[in-house]
């Protein structure tokens, strides 16, 4: 059996963890630069507010109802996301994390337990010490666990929060209710085409031929189909290596300078190279590219990028901030008023796969310790407080965020007092 444990409004959860006082009360967190809802409560679903809502677009929805608006705190919702993974391997061993706010579980190998009863338990220890709610749903199969997760947040209160997909006639029922565009993997397009077959539920797809499912989807729907009858055809998958890195952002006010582009960049570099060296990783390819608001009529517009090589693959932060600042130097021009840059690294493969040059200084060896010891700091002190020379000592490409709450629990400054 598998389970999927699903964290109920996360973002949204995780700010009310910290201020109990907004429990019942509407809550929406804004994406990157407060542009558009990523997150809602129960209460803000009913107001009205959309996923995706523009929040200029509905500042006087926002003051009509009251909602409590939230920056996207993420470095809060990940620390509470892994607090909250950590206690679900406490329940199961085989676990995969799935999203910030969703984990998969195998149960397979678990004999002579109550499922239900275990992960209520493991749903009570979350809310208890965490703080967050959650739903969990547990069947056969990993798609059929996600309907299940469906149904114990839909119907709570008769599931208490957890659902069982344990007999043919459950599975029947819940597939019946399922309607098709919410099964995992149907997408908007596929939802057309069967709708316009009359195929309105998912017991309905779950009835139709393999040969017509394999014409429509692929090997994809057949393994769904598959899933959907109980017969599992999805295993725990485990992390994998990324093949490209990207780091980007739109910046709350333009750049005007190639000097402030370039700190920007540098910096972008920067937070690559430390994610290839979190997977153990070096690459060779780095491409930057830098564009204007597109979106503002009447303004010169341009957008462009420019790739480097470097000679022998690397992840040395030193080495990619110089790569970062020549691909700039390429594409820069004068007079433009720069919107949005980033970064994306290719050529990605495991440092003890580098390819090496007989006729450069290998400079991946000459920087490897120093990368290491800003990496222990960095992680101890948070903030990247050990920082390169070519990137500024504040925070000067910081996203706008005007409605950001605290970190709680990762600043030392921001911890709650308690008097006892």
């Amino acid at each position: 059996m598998f389970a999927l444990l699903d964290c109920n409004n996360f973002y949204a959860s995780c700010e009310r963890v910290f201020q109990p006082h907004l429990n019942g009360k509407p809550i929406c967190v804004l994406s990157n630069n407060d542009g558009c809802v990523i997150a809602r409560s129960e209460e803000a679903k009913a107001c009205g507010i959309p996923m995706g809502a523009v929040a200029f677009e509905y500042e006087e929805t926002f003051k009509q109802h009251q909602i409590q608006l939230f920056s996207a705190n993420f470095i809060l919702y990940g620390d509470l996301s892994n607090r909250i993974m950590n206690i679900i391997r406490r329940y199961c061993n085989d676990v995969e994390v799935y999203s910030i706010d969703e984990a998969f579980m195998d149960f397979s190998s678990y004999q002579n337990i109550d499922l239900k009863k275990h992960c209520e338990n493991l749903r009570a220890f979350v809310k208890q010490g965490i703080g967050i709610p959650t739903s969990i749903g547990i069947a056969p199969t990993k798609t059929l666990s996600k309907i299940a997760n469906r149904i114990a947040k839909k119907y709570p209160t008769q599931t208490n929060h957890v659902y069982v997909l344990d007999s043919d006639e459950k599975i029947q029922k819940a597939l019946k209710w399922m309607k098709i565009g919410d099964v995992w993997g149907i997408g908007r397009q596929l939802e057309k085409r069967f709708l316009a077959k009359g195929i309105k539920t998912a017991w309905e797809f779950s009835q139709l031929p393999e040969s017509l499912v394999r014409k429509e989807m692929g090997v994809v729907g057949v393994r769904m189909l598959y899933e959907l009858r109980g017969i599992p055809q999805l295993d725990l998958e485990l992390p994998k290596t990324r093949k490209n890195i990207g780091v980007s952002r739109t910046f709350a006010k333009v750049c005007k300078t190639q000097e402030e582009l370039e700190e920007r960049i540098a910096t972008f570099a920067v937070h690559g190279s430390e994610k290839l060296r979190s997977q153990k990783s070096c690459a060779s390819l780095l491409t930057v590219f830098i564009r204007t608001n597109t979106k503002k009529e009447g303004q010169q517009q341009y957008v462009n990028q420019f790739t480097v090589s470097l000679p022998t693959p690397s992840n040395s932060a030193i080495e990619w901030s110089k790569a970062a600042k020549l691909a700039l130097s390429k594409i820069y021009l004068d007079g433009f008023l720069y919107k949005k840059a980033g970064i994306v690294i290719g050529g990605i493969v495991p440092e003890t796969d580098r390819q090496m040059d007989l006729f450069t200084e290998d400079q991946y060896i000459k920087h490897r310790p120093i990368m290491k010891v800003m990496d222990i700091l960095n992680k101890k002190y948070r903030n990247n407080k050990i920082r390169l020379g070519s990137q500024s000592l504040g925070e000067t490409w910081i996203m706008k965020r005007a409605y950001l709450s605290k970190s709680y629990t990762t600043d030392i400054k921001d911890l709650i007092n308690v008097k006892v």
